[in-house]
Parts: structure tokens; C-alpha cells; sequence
């Protein structure tokens, strides 16, 4: 009685034994890629956080970002940053 070859065995030579491969390589890629992240931030801390800072600044002076609380603890100065 002869073997016929399957192309659904998991031989050394067989397509999915290749595909697998190939298969598994991809997924290695995809999972260690988006391990290595960043390596600097995108923006500079100096930057501008948007277009009208220097317009802002020259008209109404540097805005404050933070204000004590009734404890001296420092919290976002928001009432008087969104004063007009």
C-alpha cells in the first residue's frame, strides 16, 4: 500500500507547516513593535501648547496655571484661566 502525500500533514515541507511559520513570525512582529514605543516625545515641553499663546501672552501677560487652594496646596487655575 502506497502513501499518498496530503498537502494537510505537517511535514517539513508542507504549505502549512509554511504558513504557520509565517503566520507566527507576523504575530512576533505585531506584539513586539508597539513594545518598543517612542523613543522621544513628540512635542517639546517649550513648545507652544497652541496657535494663540503668544498672541495671549502679549496682551494679557503669562497665564497662570496654578493657584493655591485653602490648605496651600497647588490646584489647576482654571476660574482664573477661563475668566474673559
Amino acid at each position: 500500500m502506497q502513501r499518498s502525500k496530503s498537502v494537510f500533514l505537517l511535514g517539513p515541507g508542507s504549505r502549512i507547516t509554511a504558513m504557520l511559520r509565517i503566520t507566527l513570525f507576523l504575530l512576533l512582529v505585531a506584539l513586539v513593535l508597539p513594545m518598543a514605543g517612542c523613543y522621544r516625545p513628540l512635542f517639546e515641553e517649550n513648545l507652544p501648547r497652541h496657535q494663540y499663546t503668544s498672541y495671549d501672552e502679549a496682551r494679557h501677560g503669562p497665564q497662570p496655571t496654578e493657584d493655591p487652594d485653602v490648605f496651600g496646596n497647588p490646584t489647576p487655575a482654571l476660574q482664573r484661566r477661563l475668566d474673559p
